[in-house]
């Protein structure tokens, strides 16, 4: 079985996609992401022959959707972010999921992708069986999704910078010089900004984010 790790931050007002505003108020950017963070989290617990765990940073007691998001994490791993700064969060959640799951492989997304599917987690679980890594790119030069083999090369992410232009760029190379053979995974628009918003929700109109836009009335 395939552990499939969430990094995820308790959507709180003020504290959450605040680049989503001033077209979004800081209420509605925290509703937007407790809907993308819940739509990731079906996407997750519909994908067969894998294990729920989520990495979470930020108190739920003050969260958009509080109840709806404690109801799909009680059929979660839940495990503390620890860090001080985002690189080494990814690392040690790896490092964590690892302590708990032993000899699991992991793939690891964020929240920021409510259009994930669960036929694109199981692709990265499956590239798995034939290679060491496989690799999300994101549509801004980032990565949306890291699937290892051995999560203990998610040591290398303590070293390369996040949210830059060429952080999936930077991230590859330093798996391939570990001698890690890398398969591609198709490229998803990460939600940082209300333009992506709108595409995201556009192709996925179904979804509790697309609904949550729609509240927001906002147009781009």
């Amino acid at each position: 079985m395939t552990c499939l790790l969430v990094l995820a931050k308790a959507p709180v007002a003020g504290q959450a996609k605040t680049r989503l505003s001033p077209a979004a108020t800081p209420r509605q950017a925290a509703d937007l992401a407790a809907a993308a963070l819940l739509d990731t989290l079906d996407a997750v617990l519909a994908t067969p022959g894998t294990i729920p765990v989520v990495a979470l940073t930020g108190s739920l007691l003050d969260a958009s959707r509080a109840w709806e998001l404690a109801e799909l994490l009680r059929r979660c791993t839940v495990i503390p972010q620890r860090g001080t700064h985002f690189p080494a969060r990814l690392a040690a959640a790896h490092a964590d999921t690892a302590t708990r799951y032993p000899g699991r492989r992991v793939v690891q997304i964020g929240m920021d992708t409510p259009q994930v599917t669960p036929a694109l987690l199981a692709e990265a679980a499956h590239h798995l069986d034939t290679a060491d890594a496989a690799l999300g790119p994101a549509a801004d030069g980032g990565w949306w999704a890291l699937a290892l083999r051995d999560p203990v090369h998610a040591d290398v992410l303590r070293h390369i910078p996040t949210s830059q232009a060429d952080t999936g760029t930077r991230t590859l190379h330093a798996l391939r010089s570990n001698g890690l053979t890398v398969r591609d995974l198709p490229v998803l628009s990460d939600v940082d900004t209300m333009a992506d918003a709108t595409m995201v929700a556009a192709g996925i109109p179904e979804t509790r984010f697309a609904a949550a836009l729609a509240q927001v009335g906002a147009t781009v």
